[in-house]
């Protein structure tokens, strides 16, 4: 059985835009009362009629960085995870990281470039 997407993420120059942006569009409640300002978008409240949907956050990057957009596979141990991206032609990003009491993520680019999250404790 493969690892499961547990998590997405729109990370841009303006946070706080792209909370109201997809807010908007998409009517997710948004809840960016932490010290960081991430934008929660929880999972209840944004399924389908089958119970399909998983949350995700929308938040402001570091100062020069364009964002991304992603999505978090919950995988046993993030070093690992990293490594074995790396060992199969991506490149580490960042990680592995504790963001919260009990969770840790890492991000890589795949051999496209692509933004990929692994997260550890959701």
């Amino acid at each position: 059985m493969g690892q499961p997407v547990v998590h997405f993420e729109v990370i841009g120059r303006d946070g706080a835009r792209l909370h109201d942006y997809y807010g908007r569009l998409f009517g997710w409640q948004i809840d960016a009362n932490n010290p960081m300002g991430y934008g929660i978008v929880q999972r209840d409240g944004n399924v389908n009629a089958d119970g399909a949907g998983i949350g995700g956050g929308i938040g402001t990057g570091p100062e020069g960085y364009e964002g991304h957009v992603t999505f978090y596979v919950e995988v046993p141990d993030v070093e690992a995870a990293l490594a074995q991206a790396a060992s199969l032609g991506g490149t580490r990003m960042m990680g592995p990281d504790k963001v919260m009491e009990g969770v840790e993520i890492g991000l890589f680019q795949d051999p496209e470039g692509h933004v990929v999250g692994v997260v550890k404790g959701m």
